[in-house]
Formats: C-alpha cells, structure tokens, sequence
C-alpha cells in the first residue's frame, strides 16, 4: 500500500513547528531558574524526538524507506521524556497531598 506524497506536506509543517519550539527551548535553558532549566532540558529531548519522528517520516516518504529507521529514536526519545514527565507529575502530586 502506497502512501500519498501528500502525506509529507502536513509532516513538514509539524518539523518546521519543532524547529521553531526548539529555539524557544534553547532559550529556556540559557535562563537563572534552575527548576526551568530541568524542565527545559526535558522539553528538548521532546523535542529533538519529534524532530527525529517528524524527519524520518518525510525521508522516508520523499527519498527513500531506508530512512525509516530515523523515525525509531525519536520515538524512544518522546517516550522516555513522556516518561519522566509523567513520574516527575506524580511525585509532585503526592507532596502536594501529604
């Protein structure tokens, strides 16, 4: 089953939104608060994720399917910073109700 070339067109829009959050990430790191900055540095593993998942998936589409396998890190990034994300919330809401 072929994929439609239009397929790429919403993919591209999707990185080029990444690439726009990244800057706003890098900013974040550079800043005083050290609490923003760990969240920062989460946020970019999410990021640079999304942008592997994102740009792996156009590759794939437009230049040939052995770029698939790029899609697969970024997968593992987003989950493992979805991860911590999810654990860092819990713990934050149990001291919020102890």
């Amino acid at each position: 089953m072929d994929i439609p070339v239009w397929f790429a067109w919403i993919a591209l829009p999707l990185f080029l939104l990444q690439v726009l959050g990244l800057f706003t990430v890098i900013d974040r790191l550079r800043g005083s608060d050290a609490a923003l900055r760990a969240k920062a540095r989460l946020d970019l593993l999410d990021v640079v994720g999304a942008m592997l998942l994102f740009g792996g998936m156009i590759l794939a589409l437009l230049v040939a399917e052995s770029w698939a396998w790029l899609s697969l890190p970024g997968f593992a990034l987003m989950s493992a910073s979805y991860a911590v994300k999810g654990v860092r919330r819990l713990r934050a809401r149990r001291r919020s109700t102890a």
